[in-house]
């Protein structure tokens, strides 16, 4: 198996590149799909007697939910040398995203923040630090994004509390009159408008803000257009200087969009698909339907994903409208988790 994964991740790591083809994504995905369906015993039971699939958009998805009921990898317990969790705020459990190895995350979260083509600034990051968070996907993935930092400053403590130095950071920004990028969650942003009071900045000219989205189990959610309006009266940003993410614990790579009213798109080792969950079929430009994601730096879990989330297909990328479990198949998760079980 070891041999087999090294090889492919070879490949993986080669098709992490804006010029990826079409037909090179399609064929490298069977190969994948292939290679998990030998190893990952859990998927392989999902799959069980389908037809073999011959095109990457009949490559089975696992719902989002299984990784909170099956140990979806290809390795061996003692092969992990690295485990990502869910928040767990459902009260169903944590889901758990095993790695052999974060070589092609690191790559993937790299090479699909290259593709902004965004400028290498000083970062504020309003999440804990990965050290602090070792479980945490987002956490890994921001200390990925400082490494492209001129500086990273790490603003939140141990605690998850932000620190109480911000208006002087924020100050000391604005009297250097360099541009500086701000990364964080959603949640992380409204508590930091909220300390920051009456006080108001005008962030240098070059600066943005890249949000995660996240409200989980805080028991609070804005309009988008109202936190981006928040980023404008706080930090003198206007909304093209806010970017989204869109990522999940579950999948390696990342869709940004920027702004509001535009797409989420992806890299193209990345696809999605707005499916009808009552037919499984792709539904019409402009109407709506459950992501469903085929990631190919999934290499060592699986590399299709459904989501619980509702998007409304565009012609390039999705608009995300948000999580809505009850707009699945009732029983649908259940019956896939009958079968991994066997």
């Amino acid at each position: 198996m070891l041999e087999e994964y090294a090889a492919l991740q070879t490949e993986v790591l080669a098709a992490l590149r804006a010029s990826l083809a079409e037909e090179e994504f399609g064929e490298l995905a069977l190969k994948i799909h292939r290679f998990q369906k030998r190893w990952n015993g859990p998927y392989a039971k999902f799959c069980g007697t389908r037809e073999k699939a011959s095109h990457w958009r009949e490559i089975p998805a696992v719902p989002q939910s299984a990784f909170k009921s099956a140990r979806l990898t290809v390795a061996p317990p003692q092969g992990i040398t690295r485990t990502f969790r869910t928040s767990g705020t459902t009260g169903e459990g944590f889901g758990e995203h095993h790695f052999i190895d974060t070589k092609l995350y690191d790559a993937a979260v790299l090479a699909g923040w290259e593709k902004l083509g965004l400028p290498q600034l000083p970062q504020f990051i309003f999440v804990t630090a990965a050290h602090d968070a070792p479980h945490s996907s987002l956490a890994h993935m921001m200390a990925e994004l400082a490494r492209l930092a001129v500086e990273p400053f790490w603003m939140v403590d141990v605690r998850g509390h932000l620190r109480t130095d911000i208006h002087k950071a924020l100050e000391s920004v604005v009297r250097a009159s360099h541009p500086v990028a701000l990364h964080g969650t959603a949640l992380a942003f409204l508590h930091l408008f909220e300390q920051l009071g009456a006080h108001r900045f005008h962030l240098p000219a070059g600066s943005y803000a890249l949000e995660t989205g996240g409200y989980k189990g805080s028991g609070r959610e804005i309009p988008k257009a109202e936190l981006y309006a928040m980023f404008g009266e706080c930090l003198g940003l206007a909304p093209d200087d806010v970017i989204n993410e869109y990522g999940m614990t579950e999948l390696s790579s990342q869709f940004y969009t920027r702004g509001l009213g535009q797409p989420h798109e992806g890299p193209p080792w990345l696809r999605a698909v707005v499916i009808d969950p009552e037919t499984g079929g792709e539904v019409a430009v402009g109407e709506t339907g459950v992501l469903r994601i085929f990631d190919l730096a999934n290499l060592g879990s699986v590399l299709a994903v459904e989501t619980q989330d509702l998007a409304v297909r565009r012609e390039r990328g999705f608009e995300m409208l948000g999580r809505d479990p009850a707009a699945l198949p009732r029983g649908c998760s259940r019956a896939a988790d009958e079968r991994m079980r066997g």
